[in-house]
């Protein structure tokens, strides 16, 4: 298993947002977090990278207890995290936001150029400063920097949220290659719950910061998600 959250409870100072959450992701596989506003699923991420300790409970990375590792020893293992937001340095261009990274790392001139071949639309836009990129720009800029990371897990958040429909179906075909080309696994939130259920391994609906419903992925399950999250 590629990751797994077992009995997990977290939150902000005094507010509990998780309350005993157990998630999975096999290994090369994806599994789609699913929910409405508030439910508890961009905490979960921020848990699982390691942006919040959880109050109990355990992350398990590729068999190996992280729970109290920092987030950038989590990267260095190999866990790579995408936030909401189509975040980037807007001041820098492109080019920087993504030299940066591959600066840093062993074998990154390549990796940026295998990223760039997944999002080929930024190729013309290398001089552009990143603030003036529409935001599903932004967020192809955004993935395309996680993956020149090398992660074996990518923690998205929301990663089609806002964006032009172009765009997103784009981005959804980024993510379908790089879980079956490169063998790398996601956590994936997702809006289009059509696109998240048809394309995870397994889904999981939070509630308040529970597990609801969860199941296996593919077509014949999204009747179900979508009446789950009807209640």
């Amino acid at each position: 298993m590629m990751l797994s959250i077992e009995d997990v409870a977290a939150g902000y100072g005094r507010t509990s947002v998780l309350h005993g959450v157990s998630v999975a992701v096999p290994d090369g596989r994806i599994s789609a977090l699913l929910g409405h506003n508030g439910a508890g699923k961009s905490t979960l991420l921020r848990t699982a990278i390691g942006l919040l300790r959880p109050r109990h409970g355990t992350v398990t990375f590729d068999g190996a207890d992280v729970t109290r590792l920092a987030p950038h020893e989590r990267v260095a293992r190999g866990m790579g995290y995408v936030p909401q937001g189509q975040q980037c340095f807007p001041h820098l261009t492109t080019e920087e936001n993504l030299r940066l990274v591959a600066d840093t790392r062993r074998g990154g001139p390549a990796a940026m150029a295998e990223a760039m071949d997944l999002f080929p639309a930024l190729g013309p836009l290398l001089a552009r400063r990143a603030g003036l990129l529409s935001g599903g720009q932004r967020q192809q800029l955004a993935i395309a920097r996680a993956l020149i990371t090398a992660p074996r897990l990518l923690l998205l958040d929301e990663p089609t949220e806002g964006i032009q429909p172009s765009v997103v179906a784009e981005i959804e075909r980024a993510i379908l290659e790089i879980s079956r080309a490169r063998g790398i696994s996601f956590l994936l939130v997702e809006q289009h719950i059509g696109f998240a259920v048809r394309a995870a391994d397994r889904y999981y609906v939070l509630e308040s910061g529970r597990v609801t419903s969860q199941g296996a992925g593919g077509q014949a399950a999204e009747a179900t998600v979508r009446a789950a999250l009807a209640v």
